[in-house]
């Protein structure tokens, strides 16, 4: 079978072979159980719900498992992964967590560019795309079009072609009363709903600034192989190229921004401008990535966001979203407002992440749909737009990014395909210089 692979993949043997052969991978700490949700009627009459996973890494393998955290009528029986090992790896872990609610056989499971293709036509109700980010768009217009539901991570899309495409699909999601549910967790929070609900009802008054902050240290990289080519490496490192991850803005800073998008009910910034570089992490290694971002989202009404991240060792670290009032101040993550008005969260704490997926199969059983499309596609892009500024040095209003024509797609996908960016003759990949780099 040609599953796509080239040079550095499978090669000439097949997926099932392969998969066979591969060794069993050690199983960490079973992931947190979660909530049940109350028994509904499936639209479809059936008692069981099928999901395939598409992408099997870390977060794939959580998200199947908080899916299935919902009851044992909720089945895994497909999945795909560009990489083999990486498929097989999830497999056996979920098998141990989640026993026999993981009914995936050999022939559902596909490795390969395409394999997204085959968990879609496989039969399973619902998909979860937890690919790498780049391919979002992609994944998520395949399943709109074959009438899946959707549990779709973020950020879903790495540049302004692929943030326009998301907003289509979710759009044709709507008209076939398919559920699409966002991977911005933070909005399945108990504590984050209610705190959000009283700064909209006027606790903290007229929002004045917001601060959204997420300081950290470095994360993993993964060595590269003699048999891999440019390509695998790449994806096996995806997080240190912009074409595939969107920079740290996106794949990490969105879900802070996506607070602040929250709390300014989805209105998007009037323009932007920051600064961002490449200071501490800069072995040619780590691909072409920043590792600092800051930036000044301009709104109506003289209101702003300032915007500021990092990934650097050895530094002072902090993840939150501040709010000021004219009445007040209010920390979201921590659920508190002080002011005229002085309140904290004392509700139920609750797996946000489970609660994303029980709130998922709940829409589908009883028929009502949930569409998360416009703020988990305002919010990716409004982190693309603060990356813009940053390499650029410039200022760009929010219609200017939005309609930007920079499509960061390789030509072809193919392990011997070359990707967007490649590096020179001294080993180093190209990076974003602001005042050099421009705007497309």
């Amino acid at each position: 079978m040609n599953n796509g692979c080239g040079k550095g993949g499978v090669g000439e043997r097949s997926r099932r072979e392969f998969l066979r052969s591969s060794a069993a991978v050690a199983v960490g700490a079973s992931l947190a159980g979660g909530l049940s949700i109350a028994r509904c009627a499936h639209a479809a009459g059936d008692d069981v719900l099928k999901v395939g996973v598409i992408g099997c890494g870390g977060r794939g393998t959580g998200a199947a498992v908080n899916a299935m955290n919902v009851g044992k009528d909720v089945k895994l029986t497909a999945m795909a992964d560009v990489f083999a090992d990486r498929l097989e790896a999830s497999l056996q872990r979920l098998k141990k967590v989640k026993g026999n609610q993981v009914a995936v056989d050999d022939d559902h499971c596909f490795v390969g560019f395409d394999a997204y293709q085959k968990v879609i036509q496989s039969g399973v109700d619902v998909v979860i795309l937890t690919a790498v980010p780049h391919f979002r768009p992609k994944h998520l217009k395949a399943c709109v079009d074959a009438g899946k539901h959707v549990f779709c991570e973020k950020p879903v899309a790495v540049d302004a072609p692929g943030v326009r495409s998301v907003l289509a699909s979710t759009e044709e999601a709507k008209k076939k009363n398919l559920s699409i549910v966002s991977g911005l967790c933070s909005r399945y929070d108990y504590g984050i709903r209610e705190t959000v609900k009283r700064v909209h009802d006027g606790a903290i008054g007229h929002i004045v600034a917001i601060q959204g902050t997420r300081n950290g240290g470095f994360i993993w990289y993964r060595e590269r192989k003699p048999e891999w080519t440019e390509m695998e490496y790449q994806l096996r490192n995806w997080h240190y190229f912009t074409w595939l991850s969107g920079d740290i803005n996106a794949e990490m800073f969105v879900h802070q921004l996506d607070l602040a998008a929250w709390a300014m009910r989805e209105e998007p910034p009037l323009r932007t401008w920051g600064l961002g570089g490449r200071q501490v992490r800069t072995d040619p290694k780590f691909g072409q990535i920043f590792d600092h971002h800051a930036e000044v989202y301009e709104y109506a009404d003289g209101i702003r966001l300032y915007a500021y991240n990092r990934q650097q060792g050895g530094c002072y670290n902090e993840s939150s979203v501040l709010i000021l009032g004219t009445k007040g101040r209010c920390n979201i993550i921590k659920n508190q407002i002080e002011g005229e008005t002085n309140w904290r969260y004392e509700g139920p704490k609750v797996n946000m992440f489970d609660v994303e997926h029980q709130e998922l199969f709940a829409a589908i059983r009883s028929g009502k749909p949930i569409n998360n499309g416009l703020h988990m596609a305002r919010s990716t892009m409004v982190a693309i737009l603060g990356r813009m500024v940053d390499y650029t040095g410039q200022v760009i209003t929010w219609e200017r990014a939005l309609g930007s024509k920079q499509d960061l797609s390789p030509e072809r996908y193919s392990f011997d395909a070359d990707p967007p960016t490649k590096p020179g003759p001294d080993g180093r990949y190209p990076v974003a210089m602001p005042g050099i780099t421009k705007f497309v």
